[in-house]
């Protein structure tokens, strides 16, 4: 009998994954859920599990540092991340976290199968174009790459919310910092990235991820 976890902050999400597992997978299991950090670090102490599936956008609480805490905390754990965020803004900072596997919530029910299969059989799921993005890690950045992988990752948190719309105070809010903190984070950004202004940056992520 396999254990799986889900950490994910909204009910019907949950519900709808796990309705997706049990129409998709042909072993037994049964599943625990977790809305929190906290909850989920609390149900990893208590139990081992073989699956858990980890949405990165959690309130109060950054998920790739939840990932790397939950690692450090069972260093064999197997975590599938499932994330709004395309590959390219975060797949590798999670593959290099410890995750088994990294999933956009767009994806088909069909590859959400697979991939959990794969881990739960004990392997990794990793997709053609995840490698491309894990190789070109793995070398020294070329002449002209560009400038946001010098990012780190709340960084590059920040800018995908801003991105997305948000405001300082609800970035503040779900990275769990202060609006000066924030400010901060956006102020090395900027001059990381060489741009003045947040329509700028906003103009060069969308230009950088059109898949937004």
């Amino acid at each position: 009998m396999k254990h799986i976890l889900i950490v994910e902050d909204h009910a019907i999400v949950r519900l709808g994954i796990i309705r997706l597992l049990r129409d998709l997978l042909s072993m037994p299991f049964v599943i625990d859920e977790a809305a929190s950090g906290p909850e989920a670090l609390e149900r990893i102490s208590a139990c081992a599990y073989d699956l858990v599936l980890l949405d990165l956008s959690l309130p109060g609480r950054n998920g790739l540092d939840l990932l790397k805490q939950m690692r450090r905390q069972q260093p064999k754990l197997p975590v599938l991340v499932l994330s709004m965020y395309p590959e390219e803004h975060y797949a590798v900072r999670a593959l290099r976290g410890g995750a088994a596997g990294y999933l956009n919530k767009g994806s088909a029910a069909e590859e959400l199968r697979t991939a959990a299969e794969k881990v739960l059989e004990g392997g990794r799921y990793i997709t053609p174009s995840q490698a491309v993005l894990l190789a070109e890690a793995l070398v020294d950045e070329p002449i002209g790459a560009p400038l946001h992988r010098l990012l780190t990752d709340r960084e590059c948190q920040f800018v995908s919310l801003l991105a997305a719309g948000r405001s300082t105070n609800e970035i503040a809010g779900e990275l769990s910092l202060s609006v000066k903190t924030i400010s901060t984070v956006r102020a090395r950004v900027l001059e990381k990235l060489h741009l003045r202004s947040n329509a700028e940056l906003i103009g060069y992520w969308i230009t950088q991820h059109p898949e937004m």
